[in-house]
């Protein structure tokens, strides 16, 4: 009966926090994308998850100073998201 009560027992770690990163691509937010380069996709879903504050926002600073296809996708994903007047 021990081993039954341990085996329900959780943990809550950071709940709530994003996780240091890059995310696994099952819980990455979805966006359609067809046709563009996985660089410009993750710049643009960084950048539209930035721009609307949620957990999953996220700006590579290493990946956006050195890969221009990230760079370009999150200042649009960014400027999208953002709703620029």
């Amino acid at each position: 009966m021990v081993f039954t009560i341990a085996g329900c027992a959780t943990t809550t770690t950071g709940q709530g926090q994003r996780p240091s990163g890059p995310l696994p691509p099952s819980t990455r937010p979805a966006y359609n994308l067809t046709g563009y380069s996985p660089a410009f996709k993750d710049g643009y879903i960084d950048g539209c998850e930035t721009a609307k504050k949620t957990s999953y926002g996220l700006k590579n600073e290493r990946r956006f100073a050195a890969d221009s296809q990230y760079r370009m996708g999150w200042n649009d994903g960014f400027s999208v998201c953002r709703g620029k007047p």
